[in-house]
């Protein structure tokens, strides 16, 4: 009897425990209303960069869930009327609550010198855990017939131009509904990627959008700034909706399907649930000006007028950075994203210390003024180009040549464009429709394979355009010097009469180069030696020699005058080829003229200060070979040479 009522009481017991695992699904399902429904239907693939190696290149942070921030005792809550007091460690959700206006949030680290320890700690905490994304579905008052479907995403920290703790980023999609219920039976009409302060959209169905599973959007955090894209590149914002400076979404990325927690619409509910949603502080360490934490979603325009926010600031592209190689190796893209983010670190830095760079600028001001006292500066006359002339006077008299022939040299670098067009077109035929085309797709135009091939290339046509044009300019100023007119045509027409010479000596050169910089630490051998060919074309065209022997005759000139030669070439030749990109980003920056249009100015720009830096080279070889003959004539015979020598 006994056992029978033990068993008896076994079968209830597993009968009561099957009844209340079904009760709690059934429960479960009945709580998991429509707006549960539809945030897990439409919840996004967020697919990050690729990091490869702790502390590397690529996106360390991934959507976090606060849970693992509040509270946390690494974290502390800090008031408004002292950055450095302390108002609470390891604040609860709770205890952020109510508001509190001007406190703020700090992590772990120093935003303005982060280093790893932020991405260590986020790695830390965020260990076996998921991403988590909170997601909302909210209408607007006045705006009847349209739905928003929000989810929200939490970075720990942003590391781009604006670096700050904490950053908030989200996308929404909109339906012509009433409701979630609605909603379930329609799909929606357009979907937007938050970015920095602005936002782009895409029709549901739009090509640049891509969808898994039919209704998942894919989301392209870009790396550092988290600025949600709808594709892989490389993207150049010029104002505060946009971000200024370039985000990159370029892969490999790694895929991610955060966690959806569902926020509730009313204000009483979702607080109840999420108290941090109070919070009107800052998510993030208080710094100067915009490296400060952001406020959290409750503060935003969209938490309470998502559609006014959709219909007034939501724009229909981002700018992606054509990705292509320039004849002259820089386009004013390339340049204005490299300068705003060199330009952005050393804000930073300055922010942080300010007395290091103060006095590094200090020191290069002293050095600039002392190089100069060191020089003759007055005025060279621009004829009896074979003269010896001082640091000064060769950089005065390319620019007296310059501007009393002004037309003819610009004629010469409008001459020069056909061979920029023939330039970009062996480049598109070969990436985009011939040899290498299969290449550039299979691995993409970011692979260092494909860089690296076109950056040859580039590297290549830049030198063969480079000399031909100071092989033309040097005859016209031969020309000029004896009197004669000066044609630019004529001037092409002899500089190709050395083409067999010029192509072997820049076939020989570029070969060399390559390979010293493609090991890294040949970089400052290629450097010296190519301040030692610099003279190639002036050499092969006034003294007609071969490759070979030019390529020794440049090196004999430059012996002993290295740094003349180097710094010459850098102040005349290094501003004249930054000119064009400086000025193409200056119109990125003031205009809105497309990339297309702004790196043709950039390109055109070229034509009229590439003759500028090729009128120096040529004083500069000048100079040399007077002195050359002058001390060879010295060594063997008793009388010396004058200051001049004929350029036969």
């Amino acid at each position: 009897m006994r056992r029978l009522r033990r068993r008896q009481g076994r079968r209830a017991a597993r009968l009561a425990v099957l009844v209340a695992c079904l009760l709690a699904a059934w429960s479960g399902s009945a709580l998991a209303g429509p707006e549960d429904e539809l945030a897990e239907r439409y919840a996004p693939e967020v697919r990050l960069v690729e990091q490869t190696e702790d502390c590397g290149d690529g996106e360390p942070y991934w959507p976090t869930d606060i849970d693992l921030i509040l509270p946390n005792e690494e974290v502390a809550l800090r008031g408004p009327w002292d950055r450095t007091n302390v108002v609470q460690v390891g604040p609860s959700a709770a205890d952020l609550g109510g508001g509190k206006v001007g406190y703020h949030l700090d992590f772990p680290g120093n935003a303005l010198d982060p280093g790893c320890t932020y991405e260590e700690w986020s790695k830390r905490i965020t260990a076996g855990t998921d991403p988590t994304t909170y997601a909302r579905v909210v209408t607007e008052p006045g705006k009847p017939g349209t739905l928003a479907l929000q989810y929200w995403f939490f970075y720990v920290f942003n590391d781009f131009n604006n670096k700050h703790e904490g950053d908030w980023e989200m996308i929404q999609l909109v339906f012509d509904a009433n409701d979630a219920a609605e909603a379930l039976e329609t799909e929606p009409t357009e979907v937007g990627y938050s970015q920095h302060e602005g936002a782009e959209r895409a029709a549901w169905g739009d090509e640049k959008l891509t969808l898994v599973d039919g209704t998942h959007p894919v989301v392209y955090p870009a790396e550092g700034s988290h600025a949600n894209h709808f594709k892989e590149a490389l993207f150049l914002g010029r104002s505060g909706a946009e971000g200024v400076g370039c985000d990159d979404t370029e892969g490999p990325s790694t895929a991610i399907r955060p966690a959806v927690a569902v926020v509730p619409t009313d204000p009483d509910a979702y607080l109840e649930s999420y108290p941090w949603l109070g919070f009107e502080g800052r998510w993030g360490e208080m710094q100067p000006a915009f490296y400060n934490g952001p406020t959290g979603p409750n503060t935003k325009t969209q938490w309470v007028a998502p559609i006014s926010w959709s219909e007034e600031s939501w724009r229909d592209e981002a700018f992606a950075v054509p990705g292509s190689t320039s004849l002259m190796g820089t386009t004013a893209t390339e340049f204005f994203c490299t300068a705003v983010a060199a330009g952005s670190d050393m804000l930073t830095r300055m922010t942080q210390n300010p007395w290091p760079t103060v006095i590094a600028l200090g020191i290069l001001a002293v050095v600039l003024l002392w190089a100069g006292s060191r020089t003759e500066w007055r005025p060279s006359p621009p004829l009896r180009i074979a003269h010896r002339r001082r640091w000064g006077e060769v950089v005065t008299a390319t620019w007296a040549m310059y501007r009393r022939h002004f037309l003819l040299f610009v004629r010469i670098g409008v001459v020069f464009l056909p061979l920029a067009v023939v330039v970009a077109a062996i480049q598109y035929v070969l990436f985009r429709i011939g040899t290498f085309e299969a290449l550039a797709d299979r691995a993409g135009e970011s692979n260092p394979a494909v860089a690296i091939l076109a950056f040859t290339l580039g590297l290549v046509f830049t030198f063969i355009g480079l000399t031909l044009v100071q092989a033309a300019v040097a005859h016209v100023m031969r020309e000029i010097d004896a009197g004669r007119p000066g044609s630019a045509l004529d001037a092409y027409r002899q500089a190709f009469t050395h083409l067999r010479a010029l192509a072997g000596g820049l076939l020989f050169m570029v070969v060399v180069l390559t390979i010293l910089n493609l090991t890294l630490v040949g970089i400052p051998i290629a450097t010296w030696l190519l301040v030692r060919w610099s003279l190639l074309a002036q050499v092969i065209h006034l003294e007609d020699r071969p490759a070979r022997d030019a390529l020794r005759r440049s090196a004999g000139l430059v012996t002993g005058n290295w740094w003349k030669v180097a710094s010459i070439t850098v102040f005349v030749t290094g501003t004249a080829v930054i000119v064009g990109p400086f000025l193409g980003a200056l119109m990125l920056l003031v205009s809105s003229a497309s990339f297309d249009v702004v790196n043709l100015v950039a390109g055109l720009v070229y034509t009229i200060t590439l003759p500028l830096a090729s009128i120096a080279t040529t004083y500069v070889y000048c100079d040399l070979r007077v002195r050359d003959e002058q001390r060879t004539t010295t060594t063997h015979t008793a009388p010396a040479l004058p200051a001049e020598t004929t350029l036969a």
